[in-house]
């Protein structure tokens, strides 16, 4: 059995070596513009599901494609990945405002195919994140990482944006991109066919 990570994402990969030792990495080329009038959680598991696919159709034999999308969604906004520092700062201050919290999802499709036969799972998971007061002055010192420009969100809770979580309602792995616990409910019977 075939392993693949439909994913380029360091974090996704790291995540998927804690249940399966060794598989391949492919990145999808599909367009992940967002479709109007999908609640997020569709959104998520879409964008999963037409990645994870893509790679699906390229690939045969008995194999399992693995995919993850990861939204961070404050009333009803979606927050992707910031195109600059203003924009990096600006949304960091929108998921400041209120009561501090904002909820992750992570939309996640798993497609196996063994001994011919096929099997698809499409599912997501919420998460809600509470945050800390943040003023400016450690803002712009978050932005100065360099960590923030290639994340949902302007954050990642992996690395020295930790400090300005308060708390999380729900699964870790799920706010850093491939909820696990999931995952390996999907594959766990595959692994230990190995």
């Amino acid at each position: 059995m075939k392993f693949i990570l439909a994913s380029q994402s360091p974090r996704r990969k790291e995540l998927l070596k804690l249940i399966v030792p060794e598989f391949e990495i492919m990145v999808s080329d599909v367009d992940e513009n967002l479709i109007e009038g999908l609640k997020t959680e569709e959104q998520a598991t879409r964008l999963s599901y037409i990645k994870a696919k893509s790679i699906f159709d390229k690939t045969e034999g008995d194999r399992i494609v693995i995919a993850s999308d990861t939204m961070v969604v404050k009333d009803e906004k979606i927050y992707g990945k910031p195109n600059s520092r203003k924009h990096a700062k600006e949304m960091i201050k929108e998921l400041l405002k209120g009561d501090r919290t904002h909820q992750i999802i992570s939309g996640l499709s798993v497609l196996i195919q063994k001994d011919g036969k096929y099997k698809e799972v499409k599912t997501y998971d919420e998460v809600k994140v509470y945050l800390k007061n943040i003023t400016d002055g450690e803002i712009e010192k978050w932005i100065d990482t360099g960590n923030a420009m290639d994340k949902a969100g302007a954050y990642g809770i992996q690395n020295e944006f930790c400090v300005f979580i308060e708390k999380i309602e729900g699964n870790y792995t799920s706010v850093v991109g491939l909820p696990t616990h999931k995952v390996y409910d999907i594959i766990k019977e595959y692994i230990n066919k190995m």
